[in-house]
């Protein structure tokens, strides 16, 4: 799959783990609103609505209008959505 990453994301909120594919051409905001999308219909709790997503190896904070290709996230990333 060479238009996707494989990467750990992290929700503490309900402190669960997920292994997803996010696609390299979106922007972080649309893929931000994808996983929150995806988390609602999963997680028997309610949960509220994520806007952040920060790699966990180096807590950087990732800017909603960047494009997933053009940051450090790779195959095998952590990533934490808060």
């Amino acid at each position: 799959m060479r238009n996707k990453v494989l990467v750990e994301l992290i929700v503490p909120e309900i402190d669960r783990k997920f292994n997803v594919y996010l696609p390299i051409t979106k922007k972080i905001g649309n893929i931000i609103t994808l996983l929150n999308q995806a988390i609602q219909e999963i997680s028997p709790q309610h949960v509220r609505v994520n806007n952040s997503l920060y790699n966990r190896d180096t807590g950087a904070k990732y800017d909603i209008d960047t494009v997933l290709y053009y940051t450090d996230i790779r195959n095998g990333t952590a990533l934490i959505l808060i």
